[in-house]
């Protein structure tokens, strides 16, 4: 057996160090996805999310309701950006989104706390994501039987003894037991969408160029955007029976309710898809090989997955990360989804999120065309 020669060793280290930073776009992957994991991670990511919009509807203008507002919104949680005249426009700001809690005050709360009879505040949330406001929810226990501490004094003392002198009444909209499911479920189906679209047609097309078939297709009639659109069509296909198996297992395994319109849900599948698959499209123009179409993909993929609300609270993220989030496609597409599913959403409440979905969708296909044109010249 011939001995080691630690100078071969070293000439063939020195020869794929070479080749490795050749390969710009792999070097560059393996610098910056732990630096964006990294900071996402360490500063983006936030499970116990603060001063979440609250929609207020308060009756009695009395002390005692006054301190009452001052308690919660003293607790962090609760950041009063509504107004409302009533319960009734408080539940509509919630059924669109805008706020995550609406707390009613009666308007004889403070006159049957000081009778001792123990008036009800309603608190109403959003709990299609249970995770965003268990926190919340629970410091409303600890923060009830101080609360109007400081105003029952003198003649009122006696009423802070034993139990709170009010009761919080906790509705949870669209998700009354806080089942974890409700929220993933939906969400998976644009997370296995974000990931097959982007991926599958990423390396469909670098597998073209690697072969040389591509050749053989340019030496047809056929146009760029006829091209592309018939690269891109078999995927939406593809995605449509991937959500036929993701929505049967919904309905069928666990139960996730569908209370909006099936084919207005459809019809916001297809735009959200058609959006990821010409985002496969231009990476397949950038990437030289198939291993850098999936280091883009999965580059595109991560910050997906964490900046838009499907593992981690939106809400609770800092205002950077929820700018970069609400660029990304996911983002509105879990919202839309959620809102039809349990919220049973019409057209018009999913039209807010459906315009940045386009306007991605028509930035993507620029760029993919124009970086298609680039790479047949």
């Amino acid at each position: 057996m011939k001995s080691i020669s630690w100078a071969r060793t070293v000439a063939v280290f020195i020869k794929e160090c070479q080749q490795m930073l050749r390969d710009r776009l792999t070097v560059a992957m393996a610098i910056g996805v732990p630096v964006m994991q990294l900071v996402l991670f360490g500063y983006a990511i936030d499970t116990d999310p603060k001063g979440l919009p609250t929609a207020l509807a308060v009756q009695d203008d009395g002390a005692l309701a006054r301190g009452l507002v001052a308690a919660l919104q003293n607790t962090g949680y609760f950041k009063i950006t509504h107004r409302v005249a009533s319960e009734a426009e408080g539940e509509r700001l919630i059924e669109n989104g805008e706020v995550q809690f609406m707390i009613a005050v009666p308007g004889d709360f403070s006159r049957r706390v000081v009778r001792g009879e123990r008036p009800a505040m309603l608190v109403a949330v959003d709990a299609t994501d249970p995770s965003a406001s268990s926190n919340a929810l629970a410091a409303l226990g600890q923060v009830a039987g101080l609360a109007l501490s400081h105003e029952l004094t003198g003649p009122l003392a006696a009423l802070n003894q034993g139990p709170a002198p009010y009761e919080i009444r906790v509705h949870r909209r669209y998700n009354p037991e806080g089942l974890s499911r409700y929220n993933i479920v939906p969400g998976i189906i644009g997370t296995i969408l974000t990931m097959t679209m982007v991926i599958l047609t990423a390396m469909a097309m670098t597998r073209e160029h690697e072969r040389g078939t591509m050749e053989n297709l340019l030496a047809t009639p056929v146009r760029p955007l006829e091209v592309m659109a018939g690269k891109i069509l078999p995927f939406v296909v593809l995605g449509y029976l991937q959500l036929a198996l993701i929505y049967g297992a919904a309905r069928l395994l666990f139960e996730v309710p569908m209370a909006g319109s099936f084919a207005l849900l459809m019809s916001m599948i297809g735009v959200f898809m058609i959006a990821n698959l010409a985002v496969g499209f231009t990476f397949s123009t950038l990437a030289r090989s198939q291993l850098q179409a999936m280091q883009m993909a999965f580059f595109f993929f991560l910050p997906s997955i964490l900046l838009s609300g499907f593992m981690f609270p939106f809400r609770g993220m800092p205002r950077w990360a929820q700018w970069l989030g609400e660029a990304l496609p996911l983002t509105h597409f879990l919202r839309i989804v959620r809102g039809v599913m349990l919220k049973g959403n019409d057209f018009g409440q999913t039209l807010p999120e459906l315009w940045p979905m386009l306007l991605f969708l028509a930035l993507a296909g620029a760029v993919a065309l124009w970086r298609y044109r680039q790479t047949l010249d």
